[in-house]
Order: structure tokens, then sequence, then C-alpha cells
């Protein structure tokens, strides 16, 4: 399906300034200035800025998303690249010696506190504004939507976080109140994900198709209730969505294909545009090996085609994949020989098919997927009791079938097959999600709330450690402690903000 997603095509707000004659003209407000007194006028203004909100995804999808959903995890890594070694700093991430003044995770503070900035500033002036009902409801709930997903991020990352829901209007409002409990962040991504399943309509058309619905709030309002461990009201949230219409494509393949944006199984997914600057994604470029030149990105171009060799897939996460799994050729490949070292290098080619115009894709990268809804209900069941060859095997095993895999039952003589108990059921459920959703970014948030991120991520340090010997001494000391990143020292310093433990 070919999409028009004009509603991301602002990063920045602009405003043309018409000179005119007034009589109190030393109390203007500068008309040079973006505040809400002078730019929220109309209807448009308020859709102007909610775009503006969407715009803040296409740079976090582009590089901090995978860095700290996939890459930290043990799913995805790095192709070392003893000739530039100026992006250190991300090797760092996935290493676990990432320390306060690191770059990258400056850079994922600021991108999300800007992109909370944009939905304060529509929720602070949408119901000043004459409009339909219809129409403030839909511009409320998007900007809920998106400040609860982003703030979901930042306590999954960060832990307790600055709370902040009003816009800044003078230099005085900068400083936050400090770090709320993550209680109380919790609290407030559930209140806005709540409102905005009450007021976002449940699909869209034309133009508008790829902006967040009920079925989006939804979803993610049951992701945040099943990392609560609140399984009745995570399954009563997800239960919803799938009265929706949402449907899973019969190809695994084909619903990462350009040609399929925001498909039937498609329930938020990041826009990209490859023709336009600004707007395109990168990932053919970002996940090729750095040594494949223009073999795996099909770009003839001497710096545009080599690839960067990030989000590299680790042996751990090859091995993952069962025999005959359809999901593992759509997922990565193993084609690539390194010319300088003789080995293998893996890559993602999820989101590889092929280049626009160069150093631009038009790949969409997915950020929710009916498959998830079907794996955390099937989730939830288990955990409220085990029940063989009940509905939450129906689910799994309906995930599976897409991916030519036999299904799994309690007493099966295959061994493998074979889930007999509530912890067999609950570990066959983690083990699906990790290839369903390889390289989309669920690993790591997925290892954090089943509390099996340190004894996971030990363990295949010692394996990376034994396989790469370039990885540097003291990598891999994952500790409790090693979860949370630590605050920006920016932050600290300039904010006041307390200090995660590391």
């Amino acid at each position: 399906m070919k999409i028009n997603i004009k509603y991301i095509l602002i990063s920045t707000l602009a405003i043309s300034i018409t000179a005119g004659c007034k009589k109190d003209f030393l109390n203007q407000t500068p008309e040079a200035t973006i505040v809400g007194d002078n730019f929220f006028k109309t209807e448009t203004d308020i859709k102007q800025a909610v775009n503006g909100a969407y715009s803040s995804l296409i740079g976090m999808g582009l590089t901090s998303y995978w860095l700290f959903g996939e890459m930290r995890s043990d799913n995805t890594t790095y192709q070392y690249n003893g000739t530039d070694r100026g992006l250190e700093q991300r090797e760092f991430v996935d290493e676990f010696l990432s320390s306060a003044t690191a770059p990258p995770i400056q850079q994922y503070w600021q991108e999300s506190y800007t992109a909370i900035a944009h939905c304060n500033d529509v929720l602070d002036h949408v119901g000043k504004i004459s409009m339909s009902d219809a129409a403030k409801n839909q511009y409320t709930g998007e900007a809920e939507l998106l400040r609860g997903f982003h703030y979901f991020n930042l306590v999954r990352q960060f832990g307790g976080v600055p709370i902040r829901i009003t816009s800044t209007q003078s230099p005085g409002d900068a400083r936050s109140k400090g770090r709320a409990a993550e209680a109380d962040v919790y609290k407030q991504i559930i209140a806005d994900l709540t409102d905005a399943a009450a007021k976002l309509p449940a699909k869209y058309t034309g133009a508008d198709i790829g902006r967040v619905t009920q079925g989006t709030a939804l979803t993610l309002l049951g992701k945040v209730y099943l990392t609560q461990k609140n399984y009745a009201d995570a399954l009563t949230a997800l239960r919803k969505v799938t009265t929706l219409g949402y449907s899973m494509l019969p190809d695994y393949k084909s619903v990462f294909d350009p040609a399929n944006k925001n498909n039937s199984e498609s329930i938020f997914e990041i826009q990209y545009l490859g023709s336009q600057n600004g707007l395109s994604s990168n990932f053919l470029y970002q996940f090729a090996p750095w040594t494949s030149g223009s073999t795996v990105t099909g770009d003839p171009g001497t710096n545009l085609g080599s690839g960067n060799g990030y989000n590299i897939p680790t042996q751990d996460m090859i091995d993952a994949y069962e025999t005959g799994d359809a999901r593992k050729n759509a997922s990565l490949s193993l084609s690539f020989t390194d010319p300088t070292s003789g080995k293998v290098v893996p890559y993602v080619v999820k989101y590889n098919h092929g280049f626009v115009d160069r150093g631009k894709t038009n790949d969409d990268f997915p950020i929710l997927r009916y498959p998830d809804v079907l794996l955390m209900i099937a989730e939830c069941l288990n955990e409220q009791g085990f029940a063989a060859g009940g509905e939450a095997f129906n689910l799994l095993n309906q995930v599976r079938t897409r991916a030519q895999l036999p299904a799994k039952t309690a007493g099966n003589a295959n061994a493998a097959l074979n889930v007999s108990t509530q912890a067999a059921f609950r570990d066959a459920i983690f083990q699906e999600r990790r290839v369903e959703f390889a390289f989309e970014n669920h690993r790591w948030y997925d290892l954090l709330r089943t509390g099996k991120a340190v004894d996971v991520m030990n363990a295949h340090g010692i394996r990376q450690m034994a396989q790469f010997s370039t990885i540097p001494a003291g990598s891999y000391k994952v500790t409790a402690n090693k979860l949370l990143l630590p605050i920006p020292q920016r932050e600290v310093t300039l904010d006041n903000l307390q200090q995660n433990p590391q």
C-alpha cells in the first residue's frame, strides 16, 4: 500500500511574519518567536504541532531505538572497525561500558524530552482552539499516546525520571521537580494511554493512514500492564485490540516490504519516505557490514555504498532459530564473507529492500505488530494459570504456523515441542518473542521485564569475549545496577538530578 505521509513532513515548526501597524507595538509578543500565544490560533496550527510531535520518531528510529532496544541485548552486536573508531561510544552500549557522559545516552534523553515537549505544546493549547469534538479528541489522543510512549521508554531505560506534562513558558520552567518515582511515571503513562484509547479513532483513511489509533493505545497499554505484571488489566486491554480488525499477513517476509506499509498487522510503525531529505530511512546502510562495499547495499557510491556494521546479528541470535523457521532468512543473512578476515559476517535483511536514492531507503520501522498482541495475551493467560491445549496454546501456535513451524503441545512426544508446565510455556513464549520480533527492538525490554537480563547478558558476554578478541576487558560485567542507563551527566549537573548507581 502506498501511503501519503505528509503528516510527518514538519520536524521544525515555522511561521510567516507579516508586518502590520499596531498601536501598542512595544507590548507585542515577538512574532519571530514560536510560543503558544502567537502560534496556536487555528485547528491547522494544532494539527501542525501534532505533526511535529510525530517527527521526533524519525530521528530516534534511525539510531536510539535499535541501539538501546536491540544492540544492548544479546540479539545484536557490531562489526569491529579498526580503521574508524569515531563511534566507539555505540560499542560501549553493547558492552555495558557506557558512562554518564556518553553522547548516545545524552542524545536519547534529549530527543525523548524534546518529543515530550512537542506533545505538551499540543495538550496545553488544543482545548483553547475552536474545532469539532472529533478533531479535538483525535489530536489530544495522539499527543497523549506519543507522550506515554516516550515516558515508557524512558522509565524502562533510566528508572524514575522527571515528569513534565506542561509546556515550558519561561526560563524558570526549565528546571524539573527532580526525578519522580518509577510508580509515578507509570501512573502518568497509564493515564495518558487510557485517555488516548478513549479518544482515538479505530482507523484512518487516505493521507491520515499511519497515525496512531485506538489499537495503538490499547496495545501499548497492555504492554505497560504486562511489564508491571498486572496480567488482568493487560488482558482486558489486549482483548479489545482483537476486536479492531487486525490480522497477520500470510507471509512473514512481506510484512516488512515497503510496498505493504501499514498493513493489516501493523499497529504502530515509524513512517519514512525514501524520496525526501530528512524523512528517509537508512537501515540498509547502518546494518550492512562495513567491509561489504556495495555488495550488500547495491549502492555504487564510494562512501554511501559501504555499510556501518551495526546491529549485526550475534551467534546467539542465529542459533535461536529452529530448523525450518521461515523467519530466519527473512530477518538475517549469512551470505557475506569479510574479505579481510575470510569470516562470515551476518547482517540484518529485514529492512533490506534497496535504496530509493543514494543513502535513502523507504523502509518503515515497526514498533507494534499484531503478533505481539497474540503472544502477550497467551503470556497473560499462562500467568493466570496453565491450561494444556487451551487458548494460550492456540495463540502461540498461530504465530508458529505462519513461520512454518510445527505446533507446541502438552505431552508432545518430540521433546523440543513438548510444553507441559506453566514454566515451560513461559519459556516457549519468551523464545517465540525473540525470533518473531528479532531486530524490532523488543528483546532488551523482554529481558528486563522477565528478570532474565543479568543472567542472560553475562552468559552472552562470556561467549562474545571468547569469539572476539577486540572486546575491551571489563565488558559485559552486568549487575542489577547496570540494567539502568546512567542519567546524562549534563542533566545531573544542570537539573540537580540524582544519579543511578553504577
